[in-house]
């Protein structure tokens, strides 16, 4: 009973996790800004940082299955 909040938070954070990294990614490789008002690269670094630690926080998850 113990495991479905792990496996739905698992989840939820490793296709954040995903996305983000893939959504940077493209921006970047597009030469596109990545968040308005800021600049590409210090917000393509901060987004890829969030992006590693939430798949991290995913991983975790499921390894306390």
């Amino acid at each position: 009973m113990e495991s479905g909040p792990a496996i739905f938070a698992g989840t939820a954070f490793a296709l954040f996790g995903a996305a983000l990294l893939w959504w940077t990614g493209v921006r970047v490789r597009h030469g596109r800004p990545v968040a308005q008002g800021v600049a590409t690269p210090m917000a393509a670094t901060l987004t890829t940082i969030f992006g590693i630690v939430f798949l991290l926080l995913g991983v975790w998850c499921f390894g306390r299955l």
